[in-house]
């Protein structure tokens, strides 16, 4: 049976078997980049082709179902940057910071070359 291949933790989140890679990763790469199954198992070294082109053949057999759940894992994902961006991690803070100091030290330097 083609479930066989899954974990299914949640609604939302559909594991390949043995492995912490979901099936929207496989499924990204084959809808949105285009790959082979043989370019994502490359990309993916840990899953075997059976694994990728099962994922595959689950997502077309399931095409309504599972094209809603890639929809709301890219809506997520879009959600988590904007998240991010608005309230960014103390580190990413810091290196912003830093950032735009030596911006303003080379700024200050090439005006002083100037003169």
């Amino acid at each position: 049976m083609l479930e066989d291949y899954f974990d299914f933790l949640a609604e939302d989140d559909i594991r390949i078997k043995g492995h912490r890679i979901g099936i929207e990763t496989v499924l990204y790469e084959y809808i949105y980049r285009d790959r082979t199954p043989e370019e994502i198992q490359q990309i993916y070294p840990s899953l075997t082709l059976e694994e990728v082109y099962g994922t595959i053949l689950y997502y077309l057999r399931n095409k309504e179902s599972i094209s809603k759940y890639i929809e709301r894992w890219l809506e997520w994902g879009h959600q988590m940057r904007e998240e991010q961006r608005r309230n960014p991690p103390p580190i990413i803070v810091k290196l912003m910071e830093l950032k735009a100091e030596k911006a303003a030290q080379l700024k200050a330097n090439a005006q002083i070359s100037d003169r």
